[in-house]
């Protein structure tokens, strides 16, 4: 790293936790990344319309940080508990706060904006932090432990 690299943002994660994909990525691993992630969400009991959903928000939250945070970010995809929790990172110019405060559903002839929103509508839980060095997004989603035993 030189003095010209943006700091990498850094993340404590609990030890007991499974880390399950650690991956840098740009547009060009995208397609992959989701395919990673798919297959160890799956294996970590999740499936049908929960699986998808929470594929379809990490999705959303990797194509933000190509097409906002700089073209290139980082996924960290771990179990911990009874989650499965997902960050992403990007070095990026931050979000507004105005962005972040806006719950609200965007429009539906909107051609954007929908990530973020969908993010947050289809994980349990999302924290973003944000500022002129990047943005991280974490969310997470429940597995139910009969899930989590199907998987094992």
């Amino acid at each position: 790293m030189t003095n010209a690299d943006p700091p990498t943002p850094r993340t404590v994660v609990p030890i007991e936790s499974s880390l399950l994909v650690v991956e840098a990525f740009d547009q060009a691993q995208v397609t992959e990344l989701r395919h990673s992630v798919t297959s160890c969400a799956h294996a970590a009991g999740l499936d049908g319309q929960h699986l998808d959903d929470f594929v379809l928000a990490v999705n959303e939250l990797i194509t933000n940080a190509v097409r906002h945070g700089g073209g290139q970010g980082s996924l960290r995809l771990w179990w911990r508990s009874d989650e499965l929790v997902c960050e992403v990172a990007d070095h990026g110019r931050g979000i507004s706060a105005q962005r972040l405060g806006d719950r609200s559903r965007p429009a539906a002839d909107t051609a954007g904006g929908w990530g973020l929103w969908l993010a947050r509508e289809l994980s349990d839980t999302m924290e973003v932090e944000t500022g002129a060095a990047g943005t991280t997004v974490r969310i997470s989603t429940a597995v139910t432990a009969d899930r989590r035993a199907r998987a094992e």
